[in-house]
C-alpha cells in the first residue's frame, strides 16, 4: 500500500472491522484495521509504535476463531496512529482467504480480477 495515486485506483481498499496483530521485533501489538486491500492494509493504534519505514512485520487478521490473514509484509507510511502496510509473500490460505474478502466486497468479479491482474503484473 503507498500513496501512489495509481495503486489506489488499481487496489479498491475495504473498510473491515476484524481483530488485528501486529508483530515485530518488540513483539505483538494489537492494532485496529482501518482497510484492507489486495495489496496491504492500513491500521491504527491508540497509541504510537515504535515502527520504522521499510520495516519488516506481519499483520494477523483474524476473521473468525479459525480463520486467519497472515501478511507478512513492509511499513510504507506512517501518518500521526496510522500506518500502511505493504503486503509480501503470504501463504496460500491467507492469499484465498483475502481474495475472498474483496470479493464479497467489491460485488463485481470484474474489478477483481483486474486487480487479481495488477499484482501478477509487477
Amino acid at each position: 500500500m503507498t500513496d501512489n495515486s495509481a495503486d489506489r485506483r488499481r487496489f479498491s481498499r475495504i473498510s473491515f472491522d476484524a481483530g488485528c496483530e501486529l508483530h515485530t521485533a518488540q513483539g505483538p501489538v494489537e492494532v485496529r484495521l482501518v482497510d484492507i486491500s489486495l495489496r496491504g492494509a492500513l491500521i491504527e493504534s491508540d497509541r504510537p509504535l515504535a515502527l520504522e519505514l521499510d520495516g519488516e512485520a506481519v499483520l494477523n487478521v483474524y476473521l473468525t476463531n479459525d480463520i486467519l490473514i497472515r501478511m507478512p509484509g513492509t511499513v510504507t507510511h506512517l501518518r500521526s496512529n496510522q500506518y500502511g502496510f505493504q503486503a509480501g509473500r503470504m501463504d496460500l490460505d491467507s492469499i484465498a482467504h483475502l481474495r475472498r474478502l474483496v470479493e464479497l466486497n467489491l460485488g463485481d468479479e470484474s474489478l477483481l480480477e483486474r486487480e487479481l491482474e495488477a499484482i501478477f503484473s509487477e
